[in-house]
């Protein structure tokens, strides 16, 4: 009896803490990094609307400048620097994702990274110091995908 109770009790807190985790669980909707050849990615995580023709717009400040690095909305244009400097590619399932070539050593110190998609914006403060490689394990680290957590507590549980 007391081995049955013990089970029920690590599953409830098991799945008292896949509860708690699975209420937040949303990822990061911009991630800033390195590529190896020192191009500066911006991943744009923001789900499209549906049935719409999707704008985006990429940029970053510094301080109270806000300068836009790529965009396809009307109206509004890329600085000159940032000019044939930068392309912008749609990501699967949602998404867009801008590179900006060979630019790292005219990054500001500490810089806001934003991205906008049919007007819903995401933004990151990062030091330049502290940009991560864009290999799949610093992206895993960097993103809060907390649902990844319950998916390994799922499996502990399973095989328990």
């Amino acid at each position: 009896m007391d081995g049955c109770f013990s089970i029920m009790l690590n599953s409830l807190f098991v799945f008292g803490v896949l509860g708690v985790l699975l209420i937040p669980a949303k990822c990061d909707r911009i991630l800033v990094c390195l590529e190896d050849d020192n191009d500066l990615r911006v991943d744009c995580l923001i789900e499209p609307k549906l049935n719409k023709i999707n704008s985006y717009e990429f940029s970053w400040s510094n301080g109270t400048r806000e300068s836009v690095i790529n965009t396809n909305v009307s109206g509004s244009v890329a600085e000159g620097q940032f000019k044939h400097k930068s392309y912008v590619v749609e990501l699967e399932p949602h998404g867009y994702r801008m590179t900006l070539d060979d630019f790292t050593d005219k990054l500001p110190h500490n810089t806001t990274y934003m991205c906008k998609i049919s007007k819903d914006l995401a933004s990151v403060n990062v030091e330049k110091e502290h940009l991560v490689p864009c290999s799949a394990v610093s992206m895993f680290l960097k993103s809060s995908c907390s649902w990844i957590v319950c998916l390994l507590l799922f499996f502990y549980q399973t095989r328990s």
